[in-house]
């Protein structure tokens, strides 16, 4: 199986103090204007997910006892469904939407195209 979305190990360790201080979370990315194009961190259910969204995969994180949903709206999943994409991390200010906003740093994507083979499997050739 194919996974569309996974993180780095910096992304992990954030993530592990998120959950501590916010509970499970949640990713979506809007592809909106200014940071809408990063990946969003919520409590998990906070936003709303729904006919428009595209449920990429659950991120699984050493340490915590739920994964963590990945959504991307479907707009822009129509642009991204070629390439596989990995959360990361960096230090910076980023949305004041997603949890990670206080910490001083930002999540962000960092993408590659799908070799043919992941193309095939996931039915895109």
């Amino acid at each position: 199986m194919v996974d569309r979305v996974s993180l780095t190990e910096a992304a992990e360790v954030l993530l592990r103090r998120l959950t501590e201080l916010h509970g499970p979370l949640m990713f979506h990315q809007s592809g909106g204007c200014c940071d809408g194009s990063s990946p969003m961190c919520y409590p998990d259910g906070e936003f709303r997910t729904g006919a428009a969204d595209v449920h990429l995969g659950d991120l699984t994180v050493d340490g915590l006892d739920k994964p963590i949903g990945f959504w991307m709206s479907a707009n822009q999943f129509e642009y991204w469904k070629h390439t596989h994409l990995t959360v990361d991390v960096v230090k910076g200010r980023g949305s004041g939407f997603s949890v990670e906003a206080p910490e001083g740093v930002r999540f962000l994507i960092r993408s590659r195209l799908f070799s043919d083979q992941e193309s095939m499997e996931l039915g895109l050739l």
